[in-house]
């Protein structure tokens, strides 16, 4: 096994032993297991919790990337960026899973310093998809940040219905927020009045 293939294997791994088990139980030894490998072969490629930390959230931010890039392909225009931000909304088992393990990074990073740079590099993957979306609309860079507060938002009351509750509600007030800033977009000055 080349050490890409070790690397994405063990990824994979750590994100199975984080969603079902929690970032509290992931070590080195449950990730090896996991992965069916002894502990001592992960020295070289993943010698700490933190490095097997990493390659977990790693593997967070590419999944989630793909989605984005398939959701942007298959609509390029101004309603790519709905769909864009539908993904980060945990509507499913596999956006719950995300949105659970992003929360706990969130909650433990509180009292955990060790835990920042993850939670950070989820942060800002979120932050780049939401200014990602609203390039789509021309809406304002300003915007961004707000935006990012209505996903989080939202994302964190759904994950706090039982599941399978109905998410309507919440794909109507991500459509509202769109059309707020699809309304409240800067228009090209008009060239007539410039020359008044």
């Amino acid at each position: 096994m080349d050490v890409d293939d070790r690397r994405r294997l063990v990824s994979e791994a750590a994100w199975r032993v984080l969603t079902r088990d929690g970032l509290t139980e992931l070590s080195v030894r449950k990730v090896a297991a996991e992965a069916g490998l002894p502990p001592s072969s992960l020295r070289y490629t993943f010698p700490t919790q933190a490095s097997v930390r990493d390659a977990a959230v790693s593997l967070l931010a590419d999944r989630l990337n793909t989605r984005v890039a398939q959701a942007r392909h298959a609509a390029p225009d101004s309603s790519g960026a709905r769909a864009i931000l539908l993904e980060l909304l945990p509507l499913d088992a596999e956006r719950r899973s995300e949105m659970e393990v992003t929360v706990s990074f969130i909650a433990l990073s509180m009292t955990d310093a060790s835990l920042r740079p993850a939670h950070d590099k989820a942060h800002n993957a979120v932050r780049g998809i939401c200014a990602q979306a609203l390039e789509l609309i021309g809406a304002e860079p300003t915007q961004v940040q707000l935006t990012h507060a209505v996903i989080d938002g939202l994302a964190l009351h759904l994950l706090g219905q039982p599941i399978g509750s109905p998410a309507g509600w919440a794909i109507q007030a991500l459509d509202a927020h769109l059309e707020q800033l699809h309304a409240h977009r800067p228009t090209p000055a008009d060239p007539a009045a410039g020359a008044a």
